[in-house]
């Protein structure tokens, strides 16, 4: 039976031609059988792909042969080609939509003004180092707002943002101004988001910004649950949630019974199709699989 894998990256250099780019990409991924999603953009690429594990370690040696993409940091983990519906290879403005494509600025050495990189083992040490001092860092969830429902860094600050198109607003409502002076560690699932989001921090005056290297995925395969994170890890493919050991807690309650869930389920209402926690009794039927408090699409 063969292995199968999904493997993350991304990265953030200067591309002049775009469209070749993912025509290469393309091309690349059908030959080897993969699918997955790929975003490319005038400032780098963002993929996610999965398929037989040899063809997916000569995708990753080939798309290392593009010289902007040599040293792009590979995530692997379970899975395979089934997790995704089918291949889809596309140009984009942004390869994260923040909508700021003519805010972030990118050379060959990547985010130009972003926050400060972090290793899993150097984030322990500031946080260590901080608490020495008398002080303390805030982690800031760079995720849409319910992913954090099922995991997040223990006491992180979690924005009211249902995309990321949300947190420029946020940023600039006022929300956050008593965290300019202080320690901000953003983070998010493999890192990409905190590319942007801590640049744009940066822009509107937090002066001390830090970025977790590698996002939850790399904290994760370095601490399991045997540190700062709780909870379980929301994905966007067929798994939907992974978690780090046996010993990871659930921290997700079901919308309707509050019993304890890392499953978000789609809306029983053809109409809403809201992704929402539900436990798998309240899962199990069609009149409880409905969003407690109404439809909003009803």
């Amino acid at each position: 039976m063969a292995l199968n894998k999904i493997v993350l990256f991304y990265g953030f250099t200067p591309i002049a031609d775009p469209d070749a780019v993912r025509l290469w990409q393309r091309a690349l991924c059908e030959k080897l059988g993969l699918t997955g999603r790929i975003l490319i953009s005038k400032d780098g690429i963002n993929a996610t792909v999965g398929g037989e594990i040899g063809a997916v370690k000569q995708y990753v040696k080939t798309t290392r042969e593009y010289s902007g993409f040599r040293g792009i940091d590979v995530k692997w983990s379970d899975g395979g080609a089934e997790d995704f519906p089918r291949l889809s290879v596309k140009v984009r403005d942004e390869i994260v939509s923040f909508g700021a494509p003519g805010e972030l600025k990118v050379d060959a050495g990547g985010v130009v003004g972003g926050g400060k990189h972090l290793k899993p083992e150097e984030l322990h040490e500031l946080v260590e180092a901080r608490k020495q001092e008398g002080g303390d860092v805030v982690f800031f969830d760079g995720r849409n707002a319910f992913e954090a429902q099922i995991g997040r860094f223990k006491d992180a600050v979690v924005p009211d943002v249902a995309t990321t198109h949300d947190f420029i607003k946020e940023l600039e409502s006022g929300k956050y101004d008593s965290l300019k002076d202080k320690p901000v560690v953003t983070y998010c699932t493999g890192g990409i988001r905190c590319e942007v989001l801590s640049s744009l921090m940066v822009n509107r005056g937090f002066k001390e910004v830090y970025q977790l290297d590698g996002g939850i995925v790399r904290y994760g395969e370095a601490f399991k649950d045997q540190g700062l994170w709780e909870g379980s890890l929301y994905v966007f493919d067929k798994r939907m949630h992974l978690e780090f050991s046996e010993d990871a807690k659930t921290i997700g309650q079901c919308a309707r019974c509050s019993a304890p869930t890392s499953k978000f389920e789609n809306c029983s209402n053809p109409s809403c199709r809201t992704l929402t926690l539900y436990c798998a009794d309240c899962a199990a039927s069609p009149e409880t699989l409905r969003c407690p408090d109404g439809c909003a699409a009803a």
